[in-house]
């Protein structure tokens, strides 16, 4: 079913439950006041029949003196049993002997619901005092009128329900009508961009703050990111495609020499220097797809330890520890070394610190560094010399350790959430995040 029907379905479901919890409620309040307004007319209808008993026995006996315009059903006995009078209403009826003898032999009245014939009455049965010969009086009513109100008022709360039920689904159906067209059309508008796989098309803005409204807007930077990934992987295909091609091509003339005047110690050097370029390359390539794809590691690693395992010319180091994959930030601390060998001068210092909650990686030269608004672009894929994907390899590995890469001058950085031990963080060892792109 769709989501519309099943909401309607649920809407009028609950409407018609909550009448009918309602309905039933209403149901026992209304049949108890009835009863009990029927137990106090019987009541007083008996008593006025004990007064007349004790103060006129003989007009008790007189016909139709027993009978009232309420149409109350009324019978007289005494001690033994017998039946001193008795009204018209009664026609050829006799009321239950065995509450006037309870009545007789307790003193207490009681009530009592019974099948008259075809008839249900509510009975009621006093002692009558002995100053009025004793014995007791019955009067007794049909439970039919109450009977016909109760069957009428669950006739109503049915109604009611069903009414209720429908106004309530009918409102459903127009909330949600009007609900579910923005997302009719947001679907229409995804199955398009599906079909054509154009994630230049966005959905419709359906104008809404609700909860429609952000789901629009979240669905189109979701496909503004696809849109710039697709962007970012059509540039870095371009990229490799170019990069790739300089060496081929070189390596292809240098084989058509080699086919057309064979081997010389310096066409051999080059042809082996063309494939080291690939080679490296094709490395270099895979390293940056395994640090984008791969989890983030949760091993524990001494960064002062990678830090002397370098080549720099100059290591200064603290204890510090972090989590992470020790080959990656091997290679990316190589890398970061290679980088000031190419581009620096001077002496190479590699340096491995604790701030704060953060280890610092770094590695400096004493050349003039990079330019402030360079900063951002030399992390970037093809943009060094080499393979040119030693620095996006450096900031790929610093973001899976959840950490960041970032340059000051000829200072390059890698800055990780380091790892406290239990003594310094309480009993637990514990890290921080960083965000992506700040130092």
């Amino acid at each position: 079913m769709s989501l519309r029907l099943r909401s309607v379905l649920a809407a009028a479901g609950a409407t018609m439950l909550a009448v009918a919890v309602l309905g039933a409620g209403l149901d026992i309040l209304v049949a108890r006041h009835l009863r009990r307004d029927l137990d106090h007319t019987l009541r007083t209808r008996a008593v006025e029949v004990a007064q007349l008993a004790a103060s006129a026995p003989a007009l008790v006996t007189t016909p139709g003196a027993l009978d009232a315009p309420a149409g109350a059903m009324v019978e007289v006995v005494d001690n033994h049993d017998r039946i001193v009078a008795r009204s018209l209403s009664l026609g050829g009826r006799v009321l239950p002997r065995t509450l006037a003898e309870r009545a007789i032999a307790t003193g207490r009245p009681r009530y009592a619901t019974v099948e008259l014939g075809d008839l249900k009455v509510r009975v009621y049965a006093a002692p009558v005092a002995e100053v009025g010969g004793g014995g007791a009086v019955l009067v007794a009513e049909s439970t039919g009128d109450l009977r016909s109100t109760i069957d009428t008022l669950h006739g109503l709360t049915l109604l009611a329900a069903l009414i209720a039920a429908a106004i309530g689904a009918g409102a459903i159906a127009l909330l949600t009508g009007g609900a579910l067209r923005p997302l009719a059309r947001l679907d229409r508008a995804a199955g398009e961009i599906e079909r054509t796989g154009d994630v230049t098309r966005r959905l419709p803005d359906p104008h809404r703050a609700d909860e429609v409204g952000r789901l629009a807007t979240t669905l189109n930077a979701m496909l503004d990111s696809l849109e710039h990934s697709r962007d970012a992987e059509r540039r870095f295909l371009a990229d490799a495609s170019h990069e790739l091609r300089t060496p081929l091509t070189a390596l292809r003339g240098n084989i058509e020499h080699l086919a057309r005047h064979g081997a010389t110690d310096g066409l051999v050097a080059d042809l082996q220097a063309d494939a080291e370029r690939l080679v490296r390359l094709a490395e270099d390539l895979l390293a940056l797809s395994r640090e984008e794809s791969a989890p983030r590691p949760s091993e524990e690693v001494r960064l002062d330890q990678v830090a002397r395992a370098s080549a720099g010319d100059s290591i200064v180091v603290e204890p510090v520890t972090v989590r992470g994959d020790r080959d990656a930030l091997e290679r990316a601390l190589a890398n970061l070394v290679e980088n000031a060998r190419r581009h620096g001068r001077g002496t190479v210092v590699v340096t491995a610190e604790s701030r704060g909650d953060l280890a610092l990686l770094s590695v400096e030269d004493e050349g003039a560094g990079v330019l402030p608004s360079e900063r951002e672009r030399v992390f970037e894929r093809f943009q060094g010399s080499g393979s040119g994907l030693g620095l996006a390899i450096v900031r790929a590995t610093a973001e899976r350790h959840g950490g960041v890469a970032y340059v000051d001058g000829a200072r390059f950085t890698i800055a990780l959430p380091a790892v406290r031990k239990a003594s310094e963080s309480g009993g637990h060892a514990s890290g921080v995040e960083l965000e992506k792109g700040t130092p």
